[in-house]
């Protein structure tokens, strides 16, 4: 029997409506069924069904959202209909939806289910608002041109640009989303979000009673961001925004708290609006009695006793009570009591200090402690790191499983992470919170160190000017450097160039082509042998820096360079021609050689490092005429020792610990024994033997050389991007052990930017000083000094600390000064300076800078200018 039905609507709103069909059998002729409605529905086998394709949507999906199966009897009408119309709609992604009958044969039904799909974005408007604005607020809707578009979504919309105006003073911020049908696509909207701002809503006064008028000046000022229009204000923002008086509803509530109102209640507010962009804030407080602190007693310390408790709590009897400090020192601040357990592994204590006698005025408080147990180091996770081998990085945890949880291990541990440069360290401290994962039933924490790996390897090219023209230097230095993997194969490498390690390759070339050449190469291992943090280093150095013959001098050019070049009445090109000057037989040579052994001290705290370095070098002179010697050899072999200890969280920016370093370099004392008479040896310079005594008297030369350097670091908030206050202090000693054999070597050549320009760097020692011009300060009569002493104050501030390119701007006075005669070293006789600059970090360049400074003394005492405005550039390396 062939019945067919005309399409039933069925209503969701109708779940008891029935269907039945009068049948008739007509041969080959289907005929139109009798409807009727009734109360009882008939039942019906499911035949089958029908979804509408839509596109863009899984039609398996859609047939599985109704939850009605083929070969199953429903009621028609009934709740399983209805319920499948309601599932389709709770999914918020049609914008019609109905279920009809195709056809019923015997007792079977086909349905059909009808979907019209939500709208989808042609392109969205945005009235009434910036470009800046508009993008804020791009991100934060996310409506997507080719998304779809729902009702849910309009609303949501509103309410965070609603919210979004709000934070910014817009409290009365009009919002109207349309949406108009775009004719050039099917089912596609134009979205249209007009927003009107209107005026920006300031406070203008804030109205406290309930309190003195002193009490209200005070709690005004308790108000972080909710500020009337005050002479004292003048640089807070006066807008207000309602979350933030809410929370400024407590910090007043909350500084009562503190001045010993324990009592204290907000009895109500109300703002009332003045004009279209001001409003008047009112609060009426109830301060209640204040109180004070009669008794503390402790209960539950067995680890700590009282005594250091109470001194660390730094409250006593006769103390207001001050329930928002009391908070703070139970277990707030970093030196808190909480932390003072916390910090030794007892993760899982709780301290809760109970006012157990109130008295008049006074507060008796029981300060209860349920200490738990230590907890230890469970799992120890690494993640992230994908530049060096896991092992390099796990020797320099301060936290292994089974160890005693504590949270200076952990910061030690981060601190040691940051200074191997491989890894970014602010995304390591800012993560490290999240990593510490106590597990209270286990008695044990889980740790995991989220590592960011950023490259430390530098590339340097840079150009300067010397005495002889143009001055090239190019450099490559590797911190992640396997010397293990050098002729292995299948092991990490990046190019030619292998890795793992975190050992360290230098090599640095600096030339102008004839007249000067320079090559450097350094090593170094970190943990030498693999085993302990014992550090070995070598390098090798040579140079040699050519001469002029004697032509170039006797040209008349040269002798009137002042009057050609200076004076601005001549030109004459062929000043600067040297190559027809150049003599190879007037040199200086110099060939060095270092190896050095570190080791990390675990006294007197695991900071320390102690090492000890053998150097030497040999200079090479023939008719050099700008040194002392100016022909033969001169050797200089010493033994350098320095205990250093760094404390810094950040090699880029620290926030706080200290860099310190104790340093002595010596020479064996040939003067004294190897007999010769040093008083008369080339003391008289006209002699004809001069230059030969002087060689002879400087073959070995000997000389003992002391430093002490000492920077200190200090936040001075407690946010991410807080500024910095930079100290630093540091002298420096060349002594002797004849003072007829004063060595003319490693003396100091002091002033400027601290980048020695090739013509001193084979004999001195350059230290920087700002706002002076380049080895100004180099003794009392221009000479290399024996002695100096630099301090300053840097105020530092972030601009950038995120992923491998970190900026930070600062702000210096500086003072020091050098001396000839180290009996006249006086640390406090400084040449000031003040002045700005930046500092930048950028991946395979390194440190960049720029400094403006101004030195106070413009001239020395024979008349030379030395100080003044004075731009100084940096190039890795650190003032």
């Amino acid at each position: 029997m062939n019945i067919s039905l005309a399409k039933l609507w069925l209503f969701a709103a109708l779940p008891l409506a029935g269907i039945s069909a009068a049948q008739a059998q007509v041969s080959n002729v289907q005929r139109q069924p009798d409807i009727t409605y009734s109360v009882v529905p008939s039942k019906y086998i499911l035949g089958g069904l029908t979804v509408d394709e839509l596109p863009g949507f899984d039609h398996d999906l859609l047939e599985s959202i109704s939850g009605l199966e083929v070969g199953k009897i429903y009621s028609v009408p009934g709740t399983d209909i209805t319920d499948a119309v309601r599932r389709y709609w709770q999914q918020k992604l049609f914008s019609n939806v109905s279920i009809t009958a195709d056809s019923i044969v015997d007792n079977r039904i086909y349905l059909h289910v009808h979907l019209t799909a939500q709208p989808r974005i042609s392109a969205i408007t945005y009235d009434g608002v910036k470009k800046s604005e508009r993008e804020d607020l791009e991100k934060r809707l996310g409506l997507q041109n080719g998304s779809q578009i729902t009702p849910d979504m309009v609303n949501r919309a509103k309410i965070i640009i609603k919210r979004y105006f709000d934070e910014k003073g817009f409290k009365d911020a009009e919002v109207d989303i349309r949406q108009k049908e775009d004719a050039t696509a099917d089912n596609r909207v134009l979205v249209n979000i007009d927003i009107d701002k209107r005026n920006k809503i300031h406070v203008n006064r804030i109205y406290i009673s309930g309190v003195t008028p002193k009490e209200a000046s005070k709690l005004k000022r308790a108000m972080k961001k909710t500020h009337e229009r005050t002479l004292i204000n003048f640089l807070k923002s006066k807008k207000f925004l309602p979350e933030k008086y809410g929370e400024d509803k407590d910090n007043v509530v909350k500084r009562l708290n503190a001045w010993g109102y324990r009592d204290a209640v907000l009895k109500s507010d109300s703002v009332a609006k003045v004009d279209d962009g001001h409003v008047d804030v009112y609060l009426d407080l109830s301060k209640g009695q204040k109180y004070y602190i009669r008794n503390i007693s402790w209960v539950g310390n067995t680890v700590y006793n009282t005594e250091i408790l109470e001194r660390i709590l730094q409250m006593k009897k006769g103390d207001v009570y001050n329930q928002t400090l009391l908070q703070k020192r139970v277990s707030e601040d970093d030196d808190a009591v909480g932390n003072l357990y916390y910090n030794n592994g007892y993760v899982f204590h709780n301290i809760d200090p109970a006012e157990v006698n109130v008295v008049g005025d006074s507060i008796d408080l029981e300060i209860r402690i349920q200490e738990g147990r230590q907890a230890r180091f469970n799992r120890v996770n690494i993640t992230g790191n994908d530049r060096v081998y896991e092992n390099v990085v796990r020797r320099e945890l301060f936290t292994k499983p089974g160890d005693l949880f504590s949270m200076e291990a952990i910061k030690r541990t981060v601190m040691a992470l940051a200074q191997m440069n491989q890894f970014d360290a602010e995304a390591l401290q800012s993560g490290m919170n999240k990593g510490i994962k106590p597990d209270p039933y286990n008695g044990t924490v889980d740790i995991t160190y989220p590592l960011v790996s950023k490259g430390g390897d530098q590339l340097q090219l840079s150009i300067g000017w010397g005495p002889t023209g143009i001055v090239g230097q190019a450099g490559v230095k590797f911190t992640n450097f396997s010397i293990g993997n050098l002729f292995s194969k299948g092991n990490r490498h990046i190019g030619f160039i292998p890795q793992g390690d975190g050992q360290t390759l230098a090599f640095n070339v600096q030339t102008n082509g004839t007249y000067y050449q320079a090559y450097s190469l350094s090593f170094l291992d970190p943990w030498f042998g693999g085993k302990r943090p014992n550090q070995f280093s070598v390098s090798l150095s040579y140079s040699k820096q050519s001469d002029m013959n004697t032509s170039y001098y006797n040209n008349s050019y040269y002798n009137n360079y002042y009057y050609n070049y200076l004076s601005g009445y001549g030109n004459n090109s062929n000043y600067y021609n040297y190559t027809n000057y150049y003599d190879p037989d007037k040199y200086v040579k110099l060939l060095g050689l270092s190896l050095g052994f570190g080791k990390r001290l675990r006294w007197p705290d695991n900071y320390f490092s102690f090492t000890a370095q053998f150097n030497y070098t040999r200079y090479m002179l023939k008719s050099w005429q700008y040194f002392i010697i100016h022909d033969g050899n001169c050797n200089n072999f010493n033994i350098s020792l320095a205990l250093n200890r760094n404390s810094t969280d950040n090699t880029f920016y620290p926030r706080r610990g200290s860099e310190l370093e104790l340093s002595v370099a010596f020479t064996p004392p040939y003067s004294l024994w190897d007999g010769k008479d040093y008083k008369n040896l080339a003391a008289n310079y006209k002699s004809f033997t001069y230059q030969k005594e002087m060689q002879e008297k400087y073959r070995w030369v000997e000389y003992n050389k002391w430093k002490f350097k000492l920077r200190t670091f200090t936040a001075l908030t407690g946010a991410i991007k807080a500024p910095v206050l930079m100290t630093r202090m540091e002298f420096g000693l060349l002594g002797a052990y004849n003072r007829y054999k004063k060595s003319p070597f490693e003396a100091y050549y002091v002033g400027g930017d601290g980048m020695s320009g090739y013509s001193y760097g084979y004999s001195t020692e350059t230290i920087g000083l700002r706002g002076y011009e380049n080895g100004s300060i180099a003794g009392d009569n221009g000479n290399n000094a024996y002695a100096y002493s630099r301090m300053a104050l840097e105020l530092r501030y972030p601009l950038l600390l995120e992923g491998q390119t970190n900026i930070f701007v600062l702000g210096f006075l500086e003072g020091g000064n050098a001396w000839t005669d180290v009996h006249k070293f006086n640390p406090f006789n400084m040449k000031r300076s003040a002045g700005f600059g930046v500092r930048l970090m950028l991946p395979m360049v390194g440190m960049l800078g720029i400094d403006w400074a101004y030195g106070f003394q413009r001239k020395n005492t024979s008349g030379q200018k030395i100080g003044g405005s004075q731009f100084h550039f940096i190039l890795n390396q650190e003032f």
